[in-house]
């Protein structure tokens, strides 16, 4: 699933998410979100460039348990993920910032 285009309601849990294999970005925000709309075809192009990472949309918000579990507070957020582990997160980045975030992602190891 390398580009996934709408937020999602139905996501996956925190233990499955902890136990997902490779890379995984899961990005946290609302499809009304102007900040999440204004960065979506750079996300789109970079996933596009990158089918190995997959990718999941998750609507956020108040009563969201998993997005709490990340500590999300402003969208979008990225969390990169290899093999279940947290590698880095990405708060409202620029678009600069989102490129050198997926940059710097795909920089680190696969064991």
């Amino acid at each position: 699933m390398p580009f996934d285009c709408e937020y999602r309601e139905v996501v996956p849990s925190r233990q499955e998410i902890d136990q997902s294999q490779g890379r995984l970005v899961i990005e946290f925000g609302q499809n009304w979100c102007e900040h999440c709309q204004k960065l979506s075809d750079t996300v789109q192009a970079l996933l596009t460039e990158h089918p190995e990472i997959n990718h999941i949309r998750v609507a956020d918000g108040r009563g969201k348990r998993l997005g709490r579990t990340f500590r999300v507070k402003l969208w979008p957020t990225f969390v990169f993920l290899l093999d279940g582990e947290l590698v880095a997160q990405l708060v409202r980045p620029t678009e600069e910032q989102a490129k050198q975030g997926f940059v710097d992602y795909l920089a680190e190891p696969i064991d």
